[in-house]
């Protein structure tokens, strides 16, 4: 009898299947999970949180160009693949085996093309990925070891299959449009009503001098005045950077909004403990030296995002705008909360 995965005989084998499948759904389920609270908070006390550091962070992940296609989550992909191996230990047939194994070869492609998308474009890796990508590559080996030698697929099966997948999808998309839609609706008026629950509290004792939005000179004086606390390595700022870009098209000659410098690196923050976004202390610095300058320099880093990770690039930046070589360091400036 042929040497086989997951039909009679594959004992241990069938079970390590069976895990790296489960591995794969729970992946994608918090991958899913994620994009979703990351791209529509229901509250503005609720948000996205997996930021250990500057690379290992899943939000850059949920914000990118592949995060979703036409509104679903690529994430889907990964759970449609994963159930498949389940099924395929649990009802084991040499097709279903055949074509799983087929179906496995292409998602260790995939892949492999977003971790080095990820790693090599977008400077990050989002852990519940990584955890999705090891499965998946599990999956492949034990078929690929172990798998029926014949390799060719079941054609019924793999029809099947798409129609299973393009109907989850085509559900996937509308609960998409429905979480734009809501956005717009029941979950706007909460935030409306969060808002306006809140305590009001004065103005820091120190606001800034930089601006990226300046309707009146006099910071109080503006109908809508909004105090950002953040820093240029942070992906959830830039999040931040383009709601606030549209909120200037809205709102245009009523809003003031102050930057706070607070980068997250030990190197220039005395409150932060480490170095958990590099290169922050750097930016701060280069944006500060002429607050003439700040809007154009703060544009051009969240424009860069990618960019500015490199330490190169943020010397070409300061060479650019005036710091140059000259001047204090980051470190002589220090942020104490």
């Amino acid at each position: 009898m042929a040497e086989s995965l997951t039909l009679k005989g594959a004992g241990l084998r069938r079970f390590w299947s069976f895990v790296a499948g489960a591995g794969m759904i729970a992946a994608s389920v918090l991958t899913i999970r994620h994009f979703f609270l990351a791209n529509f908070p229901e509250s503005i006390f609720q948000g996205s949180f997996c930021d250990l550091n500057a690379f290992f962070n899943c939000d850059s992940s949920a914000y990118s160009a592949l995060a979703h296609f036409r509104g679903v989550p690529m994430g889907y992909f990964g759970l449609f693949a994963g159930a498949l191996v389940v099924l395929g230990v649990l009802f084991p047939s040499a097709s279903f085996e055949r074509t799983n194994k087929f179906l496995a070869f292409f998602n260790a492609l995939g892949v492999i093309g977003l971790f080095v998308y990820t790693v090599f474009s977008l400077h990050t890796l989002c852990l519940f990925c990584a955890a999705y990508y090891i499965f998946s590559l599990l999956s492949f080996f034990l078929f690929w070891r172990y798998g029926l030698s014949r390799s060719l697929p079941s054609l019924k099966l793999l029809a099947v299959f798409a129609v299973v997948a393009l109907t989850g999808a085509y559900g996937f998309q509308l609960f998409y449009e429905a979480k734009k839609d809501a956005q717009l609706g029941g979950v706007a008026m909460n935030v409306v009503k969060e808002y306006y629950s809140l305590d009001e509290v004065p103005n820091p004792s120190f606001i800034s001098p930089f601006w990226t939005a300046k309707a009146t000179e006099k910071f109080e004086d503006a109908p809508i005045r909004v105090i950002e606390y953040a820093d240029f390595r942070c992906p959830d700022c830039l999040f931040l950077y383009r709601q606030l870009e549209q909120l200037k098209k809205e709102y245009g000659g009523k809003i003031n909004i102050a930057f706070q410098h607070f980068p997250l690196e030990a190197k220039c923050n005395t409150v932060v403990e480490k170095d958990l976004h590099p290169g922050a202390c750097d930016l701060a610095f280069i944006t500060s030296y002429d607050a003439s300058k700040f809007k154009a320099i703060h544009d051009e880093i969240f424009e860069n995002f990618q960019k500015a990770r490199s330490p190169e690039w943020r010397t070409e930046l300061a060479r650019k705008y005036g710091p140059g070589d000259k001047g204090p360091r980051p470190e002589d400036h220090r942020y104490r909360g």
